[in-house]
């Protein structure tokens, strides 16, 4: 794996001074969100802007908050790879506004947003499906909610939720993730052990396919209550399900004037859950870096990257990665 990865790389460099020779693309910023699936994505989407399209391209680390606001404020960066909106209040006013135009459904399932317990313990306990039975015992879930890092949307929303679902008051401990690779880590860890774990989770991820989680039954989903959930102070939290995540790709609306072709090829980007969760998990198992999960995706799925390109940006990845 090594190997293929230093072979592509070394081929890609060798073309930089041909990219530069054919590239009306100029100068793209792109969000590296702070989880897997989105910076598969911008890692992706970056290797073919670069090496297909000519454009250079600056990976801007970044959080949905974060990105939200930048773009809000400085019109920056170009493209925010992986937006989950129904989680993310402020972003059909940017729609409407003209900040952010909506590119493409990049995850063309949707998404899954979650609270979750390990399938062992619901086949041992099987009253911790539901709210109502964490609280009669929350011990038995080891008295924590494992929760989302700081900055991500979720971080808004599941701490609203708990406070409307009284967590605090009835003995549950919310404790806040530094990064989603400790969250990770700990479902991971609690496997191993066959320990108590309580938390949040989502889907398409290499977790949720290699650890059998069960989603644990809440209130069900309102809209407006969810949608105070999502911000920050909410006066009224309500205790709720997640909806069915509709995930997209946007960009600033000056990068698509700007960058039409670049914009047309984000258009297109799009992984079903069962393509992003394979590409995750050999990622998992391989210890490999973003960068070398995207040269997995390219190698393995020619026949779905193929149809995203323009003919000219298609004979030249081809030639890469052959």
């Amino acid at each position: 794996m090594k190997k293929m990865f230093t072979g592509v790389a070394a081929a890609a460099a060798l073309t930089m001074g041909a990219n530069a020779a054919y590239a009306d693309c100029g100068d793209v910023t792109i969000t590296e969100m702070n989880w897997a699936s989105s910076a598969v994505v911008t890692a992706v989407a970056t290797f073919i802007m670069e090496q297909g399209y000519g454009c250079s391209v600056q990976k801007v680390p970044s959080s949905t908050v974060t990105a939200i606001t930048s773009i809000t404020e400085t019109g920056e960066p170009d493209i925010l790879t992986e937006v989950w909106s129904n989680s993310t209040p402020s972003y059909p006013g940017l729609v409407a506004e003209g900040k952010l135009v909506e590119l493409a459904d990049v995850l063309s399932d949707g998404g899954v947003e979650a609270w979750w317990i390990p399938a062992y313990l619901a086949e041992s306990n099987p009253e911790l499906t539901t709210w109502e039975g964490i609280m009669a015992n929350p011990a038995a879930v080891g008295g924590k909610f494992h929760d989302c890092p700081s900055g991500w949307a979720c971080d808004i929303i599941n701490n609203n939720n708990l406070i409307a679902a009284g967590a605090e008051a009835g003995g549950l401990e919310r404790f806040q993730h530094g990064s989603g690779e400790t969250l990770q880590t700990s479902i991971a860890a609690a496997y191993a052990d066959k320990a108590p774990w309580f938390g949040y989770y989502w889907a398409p991820t290499a977790v949720l396919g290699k650890y059998p989680m069960v989603a644990v039954e809440v209130p069900a989903y309102n809209a407006e209550g969810h949608a105070c959930n999502g911000v920050d102070g909410c006066e009224n939290p309500v205790f709720g399900a997640y909806p069915a995540s509709k995930v997209v790709t946007a960009a600033a609306g000056s990068f698509v004037e700007r960058e039409p072709a670049a914009a047309e090829l984000m258009r297109n980007v799009a992984f079903t859950n069962a393509q992003m969760g394979e590409v995750l998990a050999w990622r998992l198992d391989n210890n490999a870096s973003y960068d070398e999960a995207a040269v997995y995706f390219l190698t393995n799925y020619k026949d779905v990257w193929a149809g995203w390109l323009s003919d000219d940006a298609k004979s030249r990845l081809a030639a890469i990665l052959n």
